[in-house]
């Protein structure tokens, strides 16, 4: 079996995540890599807080907390949150760990030995308000581009174009709103990026025939425009310090790297941290360094995320000259919207992921957002579809099937499988259409299309409905009682499949349905499509207890609450 690294965009630590960046990242990420744990693939699933910038330093600030202590507070009730997901990290690590400034510095220093990085005079935004420099996002204004007049100053939220703060229309400091800004000259380190364009060009070329057009499409465009040279470091008390036995005069300054600099760099090091907690049996550089190449790296990652890693990062890769693992898929997301407006962490825009698990469990978010993933094109969030998708798909198609299957078989039969009945034509043409959708099923979740993986589970689920209605137990009882059991403990054996591929969609209510059933040595972690087709799984005598409701349905009254709550 293959082995698969995935990673996921790391999430900044200045607040709780909205639903967009959840769908925009991690939950893609843990569906995916479930599913290739229960195909018996090695997985190794590396996610991290991006603990360094300015975000963490104004948010520190906000709460009058040192950012040290901000952080590793935000750390854990981010992690508190994923944990509600379900989101099955192999391991959630931390930018601002040891093993990132050392393998930070490590790559800083080898670009530096083969000419990539460059100490350069520049002229930056300080303010005599502050006492200080003003790195890119402590500096707001106006985009020149879209007129967004919330823009910062290294990218706008609105537009997504880099920027620099010298771009910016009426800028003003972020840390005092202060419109008193100069401009003075100070030093920075800089990554070559424009000697490595043609590298990177090859490097890409080589991919984006497999990468999905929104990958591709990106880096394409930023390597037309062409690579410039990037100030890898910034005027910052929180971060990884340059080193000063490279370079002294920068470091007794108290230069740190930018942030885009070390995030990246923090999936490897996020593994070592990994590593390090039991390394007599985990080996973080045989997923890294030099690795052979039965390793696929795939990444996830909203739109916004997709330059600095189909061009940035790989050209630090490519510029330290050692064997690091570069990705091989870049899967990336366009937004999800609220009611057509964006999901904005920073203007406390949409449901956000704490408040998500506060109105309802984890799996009907997991499998909304899921079967409504952005992929080809911006999709909207509204209370209306969340409510309506739930309903059918979550409360009647699969929980009522569920419930209605095993509660009316414990009232005619009592609670062990019913015996009786022999499969005839109905049956093979269930196993035939169920291994049909099964196959389409797997062939989606192998090429990471999600919105077209739910709707083949959404069509199994269906499936079982269809069948049910065309048997009609409830009639057959009358006359047959052998076909009735016969048509129950199939619709039983459904049930059991249903819990075993729906588990990296809906976790919990999956483990619910599996433990319906008392079934020795119950060690299934998948069925394929010729296995499904049988449907006997589950044999006569094997008890079954009834579980509660799977999905409540959502009211009017559901509907018209969230949206006075949140807006819509």
């Amino acid at each position: 079996m293959a082995r698969h690294l995935i990673t996921s965009a790391l999430p900044y630590i200045n607040g709780i995540k909205h639903l967009g960046n959840m769908v925009g990242s991690m939950l893609p990420a843990d569906v995916y890599s479930r599913y290739l744990r229960q195909r018996g693939h090695d997985v190794l699933y590396i996610c991290a807080t991006d603990e360094h910038g300015t975000p963490a330093e104004l948010a520190a600030k906000e709460r009058g907390l040192p950012v040290a202590e901000f952080c590793a507070q935000a750390h854990d009730a981010q992690k508190a949150v994923y944990d509600g997901f379900a989101l099955a990290f192999d391991y959630f690590g931390r930018s601002s760990s040891e093993q990132n400034v050392e393998i930070t510095q490590h790559f800083a220093r080898k670009l530096n030995e083969n000419g990539f990085i460059e100490e350069r005079a520049i002229r930056q935004v300080y303010s005599p308000a502050d006492g200080r420099f003003l790195p890119d996002r402590y500096v707001e204004g106006t985009c020149p581009h879209c007129g967004y007049d919330k823009a910062r100053g290294d990218q706008c939220e609105n537009c997504t174009r880099v920027l620099d703060p010298t771009d910016l229309i009426n800028p003003r400091s972020a840390i005092s709103g202060s419109t008193d800004l100069e401009v003075r000259e100070t030093k920075h380190l800089f990554l070559l990026q424009s000697k490595l364009q043609n590298e990177v060009e090859e490097w890409v070329a080589a991919h984006e025939g497999e990468w999905p057009h929104l990958s591709s499409s990106i880096a394409r465009k930023w390597l037309t425009e062409g690579l410039h040279d990037r100030a890898i470091t910034r005027d910052l008390d929180w971060g990884v310090p340059v080193p000063a036995d490279t370079w002294p005069e920068l470091a007794a300054e108290g230069k740190v790297f930018y942030v885009w600099f070390d995030a990246p760099i923090e999936y490897i090091a996020a593994t070592k941290e990994w590593s390090d907690e039991d390394p007599s049996t985990r080996d973080w550089k045989s997923w890294w360094y030099d690795v052979d190449a039965e390793v696929r790296y795939t990444e996830f990652m909203a739109k916004d995320n997709v330059p600095f890693h189909t061009v940035m990062f790989p050209a630090t890769e490519l510029g330290v000259r050692e064997p690091w693992k570069k990705v091989d898929y870049v899967k990336s997301f366009n937004w999800l919207t609220y009611y057509g407006g964006k999901f904005s962490t920073s203007q406390k825009r949409g449901v956000f992921t704490d408040q998500a698990l506060e109105i309802l469990p984890a799996d009907y978010w997991r499998y909304f957002l899921i079967a409504n993933a952005p992929e080809s094109d911006d999709s909207s969030f509204t209370w209306e579809h969340f409510t309506a998708t739930v309903n059918k798909d979550l409360a009647d198609t699969l929980g009522n099937f569920v419930n209605r299957v095993l509660s009316f078989s414990k009232k005619r039969f009592g609670d062990e499988v019913p015996a009786g009945g022999e499969p005839g034509e109905a049956e093979t043409r269930l196993g035939e259409q169920i291994a049909e959708l099964l196959a389409e099923y797997e062939s989606q979740l192998e090429s990471l299309q999600f919105r077209k993986a739910a709707a083949a589970l959404r069509a199994l689920w269906s499936a079982g409905n269809s069948y049910l209605e065309e048997k009609a137990p409830w009639l057959e009882i009358k006359t047959d009682q052998p076909a009735a059991a016969l048509t129950l403990r199939t619709a039983m054996n459904l049930i059991h499949l249903y819990a075993v591929v729906s588990e990296p969609f809906i976790p919990a209510t999956a483990k619910v349905m599996r433990e319906a059933f008392t079934l020795e040595n119950d060690t299934a972690t998948w069925t394929t499509p010729a296995e499904a087709k049988s449907l006997t799984t589950l044999t006569p005598g094997i008890p079954f207890t009834v579980p509660p409701v799977l999905f409540a349905k959502l009211t009017d009254e559901d509907l018209e609450t969230y949206k006075e709550r949140f807006g819509g």
